[in-house]
């Protein structure tokens, strides 16, 4: 059995399941963000008194923070009231960050567990070992209710990541590359599994990064068997025990894919879908790309790592005049650790805004939306029209790395430049 048949079948009680079987699972773990406050009233419209569990579910204010207007500040104070009602032992509120960051610095997440948030991205938390995936308002009040979802045991495909990149070429890179190739639909439904000897020698970061764009392909959720990283992150942080899940050797893939990792060159994914994905090389070489604006942030591009390879090509250096770069870390503790590295300060002094840790343009609410005709590139992951703003501006998708390199000129710009 694949470790994600071994989660389902522990958390449905079953001693074994198949491949399209339905099966009635116990959540580990729910999220809710600001986005869906309907989940509450679904859960009151249903009969809910009580969440089934204070201590495995949380409200996460990351879209909408702090409130750009007085519908989502009318939001947030009804799901704070829930919260307190329900004495909700975590809580994320404005001041901490993206939900897919910071749940795994507060410890809920952990291998080997299922968790369920209002966010398509929560195939994020595939790098640690767990089963994640999304879920819609009625779907989750039920969760809140009950304690369970059910689930159609997912086609598990392999996309096999060996080798080693060349310099300038990271994880974000990576799964554009993938993506080209497996395109938006080709893993609806299924689980991926990444595999290979680069996805065993991958940072948290990385790892998070890469699974955090697998729904972009349709993928019900991601896994990474774990490494040492990620057993040394979680064991500092879980907040309760945990057992990690193995594959058994000899597993059947429905699919598999396998990329040599050192042949990928820095990727964009280009206007207007994610899956429109070419080497940045050929896009330049048809023509200068002049940019309005560079962002770096998000559950994709917004942790540490990220901003260091930002900070280190801009620093010394100074955007051009009426160009901008937003910068936004994925939490309060990735900004107090970019502070206390000097990245903060780098960035600023190259002509950055730093906003406050969580979405901010990434879905187009504020803190960096686009107007008619303004052309991005953003560490973010997606560029659908009207994603950051108007439904007539360009974003070109990319690593942080290329973002900053890009704002150094003004236009998009191989970050292999400044890396020698």
């Amino acid at each position: 059995m694949h470790a994600i048949e071994k989660i389902l079948m522990k958390n449905s009680g079953k001693s074994n399941i198949h491949t399209g079987e339905i099966v009635n699972a116990k959540i580990d773990f729910a999220e809710i963000n600001d986005l869906y406050l309907q989940t509450v009233y679904s859960f009151y419209e249903m009969g809910g008194q009580k969440v089934w569990d204070n201590e495995r579910c949380a409200f996460v204010f990351d879209h909408y923070a702090p409130c750009p207007d007085i519908k989502s500040a009318e939001n947030h104070k009804a799901m704070r009231e829930f919260a307190i009602k329900n004495n909700l032992r975590f809580h994320f509120d404005t001041n901490c960050g993206v939900c897919h960051q910071v749940m795994p610095e507060a410890g809920v997440i952990y291998p080997g567990m299922i968790v369920v948030a209002t966010d398509s991205h929560t195939t994020t938390h595939g790098a640690f070992g767990a089963m994640g995936t999304g879920c819609g308002a009625t779907d989750m009040a039920t969760i809140l209710m009950t304690g369970e979802l059910w689930f159609r045991v997912p086609e598990i495909i392999e996309v096999r990541l060996d080798g080693k990149t060349q310099k300038g070429v990271y994880p974000k890179d990576v799964i554009l590359a993938v993506l080209g190739k497996i395109r938006a639909d080709g893993a609806v439904y299924k689980a991926i599994d990444f595999t290979g000897s680069y996805v065993e020698g991958l940072n948290v970061a990385g790892r998070m990064t890469i699974c955090n764009m697998a729904v972009e392909m349709g993928a019900k959720t991601a896994y990474m068997q774990p490494n040492s990283d990620v057993l040394e992150y979680v064991k500092k942080r879980a907040v309760r025990p945990y057992e990690v899940q193995y594959t058994d050797p000899g597993y059947k893939y429905a699919e598999s894919y396998t990329f040599d990792v050192s042949g990928i060159e820095p990727e964009l994914a280009c206007p207007s879908s994610v899956e429109n994905v070419h080497t940045l090389s050929s896009v330049v070489a048809e023509g200068e790309v002049k940019i309005n604006q560079g962002y770096i942030g998000s559950c994709t591009g917004g942790r540490v790592e990220d901003i260091a390879e930002a900070a280190k090509i801009l620093k010394g250096r100074h955007i051009p005049e009426y160009t901008r770069l937003v910068v936004i870390p994925a939490s309060r503790e990735v900004m107090l650790e970019c502070m206390t590295r000097g990245y903060i300060s780098d960035l600023m002094n190259a002509g950055a805004t730093i906003s406050t840790p969580g979405c901010g343009a990434c879905l187009g609410a504020h803190e960096g939306i686009l107007a008619p005709g303004e052309v991005c590139i953003t560490s973010t992951n997606r560029n659908f029209p009207g994603r950051m703003g108007s439904t007539e501006a360009l974003m070109y998708l990319a690593s942080p790395a290329t973002v900053a390199a890009s704002m150094v000129y003004g236009k998009i710009t191989d970050p292999r430049e400044f890396l020698n």
